[in-house]
């Protein structure tokens, strides 16, 4: 299984510019791509008819992403050995979930620093109250610099 994923590494480096660059979120002028943005609306074709190795592909590039936390990597690896049917659920609605879990977690820790300010604080429990995936999101990207220290 090792030589398959480092197979999948190789595409994915390679992809990975192309996936980037072609992404309506750059066409568009947004500083990076939404994590709530399907990978279809990354490279152009619905999951639903990714070949095999397009969708592996598609994974091997969520999985090379530097800031894949703890929780992505676990479900795309759980998907990539998994059936076809799974990795199609993945990148359709895993992917998404699974980066809400790593979203909370981040906002959960910034409860844990002494000298957070009680404005920041109170956005962190507004975001964790809400607790849509959207949410958790925005609030890890652009809603904690919103509201400073």
């Amino acid at each position: 299984m090792r030589p398959m994923r480092a197979a999948l590494f190789v595409v994915a480096t390679t992809l990975t510019p192309v996936l980037l660059f072609t992404a309506p979120a750059f066409a568009s002028g947004s500083a990076a791509p939404s994590t709530t943005t399907t990978v279809s609306a990354r490279s152009g074709t619905p999951a639903d008819e990714m070949s095999e190795d397009e969708l592996r592909a598609a994974i091997a590039v969520i999985l090379a992403d530097e800031d894949s936390g703890r929780g992505v990597v676990r479900e795309a690896n759980a998907a990539l050995n998994g059936t076809v049917d799974d990795m199609r659920a993945f990148l359709k609605t895993g992917y998404r979930l699974a980066q809400a879990e790593d979203d909370a977690v981040y906002i959960v820790r910034m409860l844990t620093n002494p000298n957070i300010s009680d404005a920041l604080r109170a956005a962190v429990n507004a975001a964790l109250d809400d607790g849509s995936p959207e949410t958790l999101r925005y609030f890890r990207e652009v809603g904690q610099y919103e509201v400073g220290g």
